[in-house]
């Protein structure tokens, strides 16, 4: 919810949040948006699915944590991390970068 707040306050939409995988992956297609802000643990569901479908697709995305995660794959290695406790001041370069890409 805090970060939801961060977003609309910086003058963003949120659209969402996605509780499931399977309805992050029914998200994409749906109607179109700017970046995604995925949670790297979704009640114990990997999101790695739908991070490749976002690159995939070409929609950026930035990642967020609770802390005491592995490492993300790899292939997202340079994704932007959000991790708790979120700020502003945390959150605000990570979101304008990725919709700078």
């Amino acid at each position: 919810m805090m970060l939801e707040d961060f977003i609309l306050s910086l003058g963003h939409e949120v659209r969402g949040p996605c509780e499931s995988v399977d309805e992050a992956m029914r998200a994409l297609d749906g109607e179109p948006f700017d970046l995604a802000i995925l949670d790297v643990n979704l009640k114990g569901e990997s999101v790695w699915p739908v991070a490749t479908q976002l690159r995939d697709r070409g929609i950026p995305f930035v990642l967020a944590s609770g802390g005491h995660v592995e490492p993300p794959p790899g292939e997202f290695a340079d994704v932007a991390m959000i991790e708790k406790p979120y700020t502003i001041d945390r959150v605000t370069p990570v979101i304008d970068a990725a919709l700078a890409e």
